[in-house]
């Protein structure tokens, strides 16, 4: 039997839903074997809808579930190494890494085994369950792929400072959707494990552990002010912190472009590869992980990697076997493409699955994708983030296009439609700058077609992503651009 009912699903607590009971498997790192994959899908066709979603924390969620899932099965999956080993910390947020750390050309430091200490400390001491289920940690070992925009309470990320790796400390502070906040502290690699449990500690000091709405994180650092909270923590640890003031030759490594794990990429290990799989909308269909399992046995170490970014990647094949495994993803209904739409395609379950959400998100994101498969308007990713309500729980950063749900009775008409947004905003524009409101469900396709043909027109370089391109114009002048463009179009018809 499941311990409970929580807010935040994990394996041992149930989260009932639109669809049903969810279940959320935690797998820190994102990082799990085939034989703990193929397990996964059996609970998926025995007790959920034959599915699972990939989250935007590397997690993976069991969808649909009807009964209870059997004791020994929950036992069974512990034995394999899934979910915490203690079941009171179960729910607390996946610990987030990226999903390149150990074969990334570019990383400072392999950050596995920072992870794997972090959530053997936490799962070894039952006090930790006081903390709140949406606590979150991340590290960033400061390679190619970086996860350092994602949002987490705390973040350590690799730095050189003097031919030294040391961790910058960034802790989520200020409004809603910021990013983590970097302190000015760097931390010797050793310390990592004293300092976060030293945050912990001074959290729940603060926190009435048996509140059913425990603060959030960042609540407590802008009660008590990041000062008042560090120097708590200060006088927790043996050592002092230090001030990367102190340093002046502080090296960052960490890029800013996302989704370049998708396709075929050299690991630092000589002679292996790894291979950034598109899960359109992060779902798996449990026959396509039994497939992805097997490929990951055959061919490489049988190991998988789930990215914050909702895809996968396959690790550790040699060589001469990147054309085979290439092939064979295609024939399992996949690809590894970046000029397929779904590679940075995020929606929320959508009203199919939450009572709040307005619209019906993953049917309109696939027919947004199904509409650009043969259209040729794409030659590197663009984040496109459809949320049903504004609580944006599918990615809480901000993407290249933001879709948020609409009531189109509110504009005089009928049925689901979006509110079209796009770049950054200021931090009152959790899904950037507005663009267009109302856009109805057949407006949509031809609408972000145009936008995304102007983009490849106006920016002014390959790399440029289109957030980028957006925030160079005011809003105004975009439209100006978009209806330009449509109006060009339509007299060369």
């Amino acid at each position: 039997m499941l311990s409970g009912v929580s807010a935040c699903p994990g394996l041992f607590y149930t989260t009932p839903a639109q669809d049903g009971i969810l279940s959320r498997i935690r797998i820190p790192g994102g990082i799990l074997h085939s034989k703990q994959l193929c397990a996964i899908a059996d609970i998926a066709d025995q007790y959920g809808g034959g599915y699972t979603d990939v989250t935007n924390r590397a997690n993976l969620q069991v969808r649909e579930i009807r009964q209870d899932i059997n004791a020994e099965v929950l036992q069974r999956l512990q034995d394999l190494g899934l979910g915490a080993r203690n079941p009171a910390v179960d729910n607390i947020r996946n610990i987030m890494a990226s999903p390149t750390a150990g074969i990334d050309l570019l990383e400072l430091i392999d950050t596995r085994p920072f992870v794997q200490g972090w959530e053997n400390y936490i799962t070894a001491n039952a006090r930790w369950s006081g903390l709140s289920a949406k606590f979150s940690v991340c590290f960033d070992g400061g390679g190619t792929v970086s996860v350092c925009d994602r949002l987490n309470d705390i973040t350590l990320a690799a730095v050189l400072v003097d031919d030294q790796v040391y961790f910058r400390l960034c802790l989520s502070i200020g409004e809603k959707g910021e990013p983590p906040t970097d302190t000015g502290i760097l931390l010797a690699t050793d310390q990592y494990l004293s300092v976060l449990a030293a945050l912990a500690d001074v959290y729940l000091k603060h926190t009435d552990i048996n509140s059913r709405r425990k603060l959030r994180f960042r609540e407590l650092l802008n009660n008590l002010g990041l000062d008042h909270y560090l120097q708590e923590v200060q006088q927790c640890l043996p050592f002092s912190l230090c001030d990367s003031r102190q340093h002046k030759d502080v090296i960052h490594n960490i890029s800013t472009r996302n989704y370049q794990h998708i396709g075929i990429h050299p690991q630092r290990q000589p002679g292996l590869f790894y291979i950034g799989v598109v899960l359109p909308l992060g779902r798996l269909e449990t026959q396509k992980m039994r497939g992805l399992a097997d490929l990951a046995a055959k061919y490489g170490s049988g190991t998988l990697r789930l990215t914050p970014w909702q895809n996968l990647l396959l690790t550790d094949i040699p060589q001469g076997c990147v054309t085979d495994v290439a092939d064979e993803i295609v024939v399992l209904g996949l690809d590894c493409s970046l000029s397929n739409l779904n590679n940075a395609l995020v929606a929320c379950s959508g009203k199919r699955g939450c009572a709040a959400s307005i619209t019906d998100t993953k049917a309109h994101a696939l027919t947004l994708a199904e509409y650009f498969k043969t259209y040729p308007v794409l030659d590197r990713p663009v984040n496109i983030h459809f949320s049903g309500c504004a609580k944006s729980c599918a990615q809480q950063s901000k993407s290249d296009i933001a879709l948020l749900g609409v009531n189109l009775e509110e504009n005089n008409s009928s049925g689901e439609g979006y509110h079209i947004y796009v770049g950054d905003g200021d931090n009152n524009q959790k899904f950037g700058r507005e663009l267009y409101r109302f856009v109805t469900l057949a407006e949509l396709p031809t609408s972000i077609e145009q936008m995304l043909q102007v983009y490849r027109t106006k920016r002014l370089h390959p790399d440029e992503s289109f957030g980028e391109f957006a925030n160079r114009y005011a809003i105004a002048d975009l439209k100006h651009l978009f209806a330009s463009s449509q109006n060009v179009e339509a007299n060369n018809k």
